[in-house]
């Protein structure tokens, strides 16, 4: 991908967990002034509003959405704003709103400014009846609001393919873990906060299950991922293009507590489930990113030992 003078980057939801990273990632590549940051929130002393461009926008005000990319000259969009699993069963009238009917008005923009889309989707697609090491192609149908609003964004970044050409193409991330912004509200959250209470506390009562295993990814392989599937040439990409598998570490809640109190003595951990364990219940174990790895030289970097080092020595860091 390269950033043309008119046809600039715009990332949705950039004050996010994701959006944080991923708009420095593409300011420090493409330059700061090619990458317009926009989310609802205002946080004046945000990195990503202080680094360059920033627009107080939202992704269902249509309207506002199209006057935006026309002005800043958008070319291409990483949508990034959503209601995560754990927020989204709480008010989901408003999860359908933002994660539909925003990506809708991305969608619809993209078609009418002959945009490129990055709208990602989630290993919330799958249900319980999926295999535990799901397959990239089997059914969805995933028991929670979250899980069913990213089956529909999936089937409409295909529609837009297919019926008009938008090039548009997404991710099914696994868990996220950073230290850089905090977690949004998912049920993986988990495994950002122990780390955090590890420092602050010495302990951690946790909301999974100690056998609970998901699929999860150190957030520098998660912004990796991402421009490297902007990055493909269209024509290498299949029907997948909509929700890529891509597959990080997968491990146990006790397994990340045992790595955690490997690095801090007398830490210890609790697992109390909540609702939430409800959630990762019905989510596999882990992916087969097979049509990655093959479409797109998709391949993780981090293990288990790697992501706890950069955590701690990342928050060490960021505390002095």
């Amino acid at each position: 991908m390269e950033a043309a003078e008119s046809s600039r980057i715009l990332v949705t939801g950039a004050l996010g967990q994701i959006g944080t990273e991923l708009t420095e990632a593409l300011r420090a590549r493409f330059g700061a002034d090619a990458v317009v940051a926009t989310d609802v929130r205002d946080l004046p002393d945000h990195p990503c509003v202080v680094g360059g461009p920033y627009r107080h926008l939202s992704v269902i005000d249509a309207d506002e959405f199209d006057k935006v990319v026309v002005e800043e000259g958008i070319g291409t969009v990483y949508h990034l704003a959503a209601l995560l699993s754990a927020t989204a069963e709480k008010v989901p009238e408003l999860a359908e709103r933002i994660n539909v009917g925003g990506l809708v008005t991305v969608l619809e923009a993209a078609r009418k400014h002959s945009l490129r889309v990055y709208a990602p989707s989630s290993i919330a697609v799958f249900g319980p009846d999926a295999p535990k090491h799901a397959p990239q192609i089997c059914a969805l149908n995933p028991t929670t609001v979250y899980g069913r609003t990213k089956v529909t964004g999936e089937r409409l970044a295909m529609n837009y393919w297919k019926q008009y050409g938008v090039d548009v193409r997404g991710i099914r991330y696994p868990g996220l873990i950073s230290y850089k912004a905090p977690a949004g509200g998912g049920t993986t959250d988990y495994a950002v906060d122990i780390f955090h209470s590890a420092l602050a506390d010495g302990h951690y009562d946790c909301f999974v299950r100690a056998d609970t295993r998901l699929p999860m990814m150190y957030m520098d392989d998660a912004i990796r991922a991402t421009i490297a599937l902007m990055d493909a040439p269209a024509d290498d990409l299949g029907e997948s293009r909509a929700g890529y598998n891509i597959s990080g570490i997968s491990f146990t809640a006790a397994q990340l507590a045992d790595s955690v109190a490997a690095r801090v003595p007398g830490f210890t951990c609790d697992f109390v489930p909540d609702v939430r364990q409800e959630y990762a219940d019905s989510w596999p174990d882990s992916v087969d990113d097979s049509a990655a790895q093959s479409e797109w030289g998709w391949q993780a970097e981090f293990d288990l030992d790697a992501l706890c080092d950069a955590m701690f020595d990342g928050l060490n860091q960021a505390s002095r």
